[in-house]
């Protein structure tokens, strides 16, 4: 229920926010946060077969009777021509091709002229509003639909996925399916208010190919690729950063995003800093990546704000022991070699 709630709190604010901030923001490249483009085309290749539906606008000619013909017959509600010219009785239109409609304009007129030919031509495609695609994409978009639309086209026109993307996307429906084909008759019943119609899709299955992954996309339809929320990363690694929380992250992969550890780490007890949902107190976690990477204990899933605290093992520690000694003798040489005042000669390599 939390998931469906965030998904609606997101839609009322995605097009009034510009921009979205952490407080510790993870310091890897971002794009900007883009405000919803214009209305998309998608390529038409298909859209012959296009079906009528409410508040679509066609352009009917009869030639030789002017006082026949119109530019501008729309389509009412109940999805019919019901102010054609001297026809009483409507023409059904909704989820019927313009070729369709034509034939039975001409069957009607046949009533009171010889052979009437027609012409019928869509002037304006109203009936189906754009779906919407926003969220962790390159640029967010409104995008028409004149045909049958599958999300993975839907994300190309909006420039693919960002880093932030969690993994996850949430399609939201907002209309009945109003045209179905068999088997497609639970998507056009009427949407229950007491419910929301949400569909959720993993990124990774989308990219692998899995049909259910690919659905087809209805107009009206919000689609919202969800952003990532950051992990924390302290202490002795390469590059201490935060990272993007996505699908099933890591103890260790999170550490291999920051470059790793560093030689003086103490594997054998990082810890995890979690905060405990409803208060202000913090679970930690004890975790020995020596013996996970062992396969002698299980990798830790983290969290949203989880921050890990990589420490360093002490001077004399079993993995330090040796550069510190090392590093001992090397300083005590040159502290001797100082106090004595002698001049090392440099070689100069020409």
């Amino acid at each position: 229920m939390r998931t469906k709630l965030s998904f609606i709190v997101a839609i009322a604010c995605a097009f009034l926010l510009a921009g979205f901030s952490y407080a510790q923001e993870p310091q890897q490249q971002q794009s900007a946060p883009a405000s919803v483009s214009p209305s998309s085309g998608l390529d038409i290749q298909g859209s012959k077969a296009y079906l009528l539906g409410p508040g679509d606008v066609l352009d009917i000619r009869v030639f030789g009777q002017p006082e026949l013909s119109t530019s501008n017959a729309q389509i009412d509600s109940d999805g019919n021509l019901s102010s054609l010219p001297f026809l009483e009785t409507p023409i059904p239109a909704k989820c019927r091709t313009d070729k369709q409609v034509q034939k039975d304009i001409a069957a009607a007129y046949a009533k009171f002229i010889n052979n009437p030919q027609v012409s019928v031509r869509i002037a304006e495609r109203n009936s189906r509003q754009p779906a919407t695609v926003f969220g962790a994409v390159r640029q967010s978009a409104r995008v028409e639909m004149k045909r049958k639309v599958r999300l993975n086209e839907l994300i190309a026109v909006s420039g693919g996925f960002t880093e932030r993307a969690s993994g996850t996307i949430q399609i939201l429906h907002t209309e009945p399916l109003m045209c179905p084909e068999p088997g497609e008759e639970e998507e056009a019943k009427p949407i229950d208010g007491t419910k929301i119609p949400l569909q959720i899709v993993k990124i990774s299955e989308l990219r692998t190919g899995k049909a259910d992954a690919n659905p087809v996309i209805r107009p009206g339809d919000y689609v919202l690729v969800t952003e990532a929320e950051p992990v924390y990363i302290t202490g002795a690694v390469a590059a201490p950063n935060g990272v993007y929380l996505r699908d099933q992250l890591t103890l260790t992969r999170a550490l291999a995003m920051v470059g790793g550890a560093r030689k003086e780490a103490k594997l054998n007890e990082v810890i995890i800093y979690r905060q405990i949902p409803g208060s202000t107190k913090q679970e930690i976690i004890k975790a020995d990546v020596s013996a996970i990477k062992k396969n002698q204990q299980p990798d830790v899933l983290l969290q949203a704000y989880d921050v890990i605290e990589v420490r360093e093992a002490g001077m004399f520690s079993p993995s330090r022991l040796g550069p510190t000694i090392l590093s001992a003798i090397t300083g005590g040489m040159g502290s001797a070699i100082s106090s004595t005042g002698m001049y090392l000669p440099q070689r100069v390599i020409y």
